[in-house]
């Protein structure tokens, strides 16, 4: 006979099953239950067992091993296994490594902490044997729950309980945040579902969350995303984090920044920290960063970006898009291209939007605006903030003195130094 779920009203909490009475067949106890055996893996979810505080110390036996009696106690069955918990064993334990644990809720996109557990027994031919954690309780209920635990009849409080709306996160949704590495458990991170999240989002997350912790989510994270997210979280934050890491880390980390956003975080730190993560780096990545930490941090050159698409003056839209798809920095920053001399020297921009439009044999040279705005390396950025707000600029060649383009200030970087204003 398949198993089934018992009733939701006789479901219980982790707070309700704690210090519950575990007695053997002639009724005397055996123990209290000081904690829930969760499985991983396969058996990810499912109570393995119950975790005893008896005279011979931590014992656990298996979930299936005990009945509850009408009075609300367990009962040992005949053929229960009690054995002392081991050190080595692969478990989460629910009220030492989850309960008061701050956890990601990846649909709210924040980080919550941990008030209760809820759990649910399911049923063989009638016999509830399989105890699953359903969700964790992150709002009011599980607070209360445990905060007037033993101060009102069970029946009473969980009656209270069950008038306050519930906050929720299914079992199967919960990320926990991996802390202290010499914890007995070690617990298996999957952060899949948050990475999925956009990078501003990962950045709150980041931002809500205590140093440790900060980096425990940053290095599980694939390093393009970490640095996606990095960009995005407030300066004085991103040194504190990156500081944390260990230089290779950190050097796979800022190699995936855009060149820009490298520079300025570098430029924040010790100078013998910030030589060691570009020791780590790639070269070219390394030469990219090195070459802009040369430059004001307020000047244009500061602010700007490497990373672009620039073709010879003589090119068609055919070869426009080759460049486009060869590109390996943000194609989505790109609203531009640039034509060049053979000296470099910038003779023309066409914008995006007219590529998209014309026939592949066009000429670039065609399609160029007719006048570009542009500024010096040594520009005030006060100063490029003003072009970009009088011409309504989407982006803004950086020129050396003899008109080579060295580099483009993007919209975000503007945007940047005006909220740190």
């Amino acid at each position: 006979m398949a198993r089934k779920a018992r009733n939701s009203d006789v479901n219980p909490s982790l707070t309700t099953m704690l210090g519950t009475p575990v007695t053997n067949a002639s009724g005397q106890v055996r123990g209290r239950v000081r904690d829930l055996a969760v499985g991983t893996g396969a058996d990810a979810g499912k109570v393995a067992g119950l975790v005893l505080k008896t005279r011979r110390g931590l014992e656990l036996v298996g979930a299936t091993g005990v009945r509850q009696t009408p009075s609300g106690v367990f009962e040992l069955r005949a053929e229960a296994d009690v054995r002392p918990l081991r050190q080595d064993d692969n478990f989460i334990l629910l009220r030492q490594d989850l309960l008061d644990r701050q956890i990601i809720d990846v649909h709210g996109r924040k980080v919550v902490r941990v008030n209760d557990v809820d759990l649910q027994w399911f049923s063989h031919n009638g016999d509830p044997q399989d105890l699953r954690v359903r969700e964790v309780e992150v709002g009011l209920r599980g607070a209360v729950r445990r905060l007037l635990k033993g101060a009102l009849p069970a029946q009473t409080l969980e009656s209270l309980a069950r008038q306050i709306p519930a906050r929720v996160i299914p079992w199967e949704f919960v990320d926990v945040i991996e802390v202290d590495p010499a914890r007995r458990v070690k617990l298996n991170i999957e952060h899949e579902r948050l990475a999925q999240l956009h990078p501003s989002d990962i950045a709150d997350i980041l931002e809500d969350l205590p140093a440790a912790e900060r980096e425990a989510v940053l290095t599980t994270l694939d390093e393009e995303v970490a640095a996606e997210a990095l960009e995005e979280v407030e300066p004085h934050l991103q040194v504190s984090m990156v500081e944390s890491l260990t230089s290779e880390v950190a050097a796979g980390i800022v190699e995936e920044m855009d060149p820009s956003a490298a520079a300025d975080l570098l430029a924040e730190l010790p100078e013998s920290r910030s030589e060691a993560i570009l020791e780590e780096m790639d070269p070219e990545e390394r030469q990219e960063v090195e070459e802009l930490l040369e430059f004001r941090e307020d000047s244009a050159a500061g602010r700007m970006t490497t990373e672009y698409v620039a073709v010879p003056q003589t090119a068609t839209v055919g070869d426009a898009i080759q460049a486009l798809r060869g590109f390996e920095g943000d194609i989505e920053t790109i609203t531009e291209i640039y034509l060049l001399d053979e000296s470099e020297v910038l003779h023309g921009v066409v914008p995006l939007a007219r590529i998209v439009l014309a026939k592949p044999e066009t000429r670039l040279d065609v399609l160029a605006e007719p006048r570009f705005i542009s500024c010096e390396a040594d520009a005030h950025q006060q100063q490029v903030a003003e072009l970009f707000d009088k011409y309504n600029l989407r982006a803004l060649p950086v020129l050396n003195n003899d008109g080579k383009l060295v580099g483009v200030v993007e919209a975000d970087h503007v945007i940047a130094f005006l909220r740190q204003r």
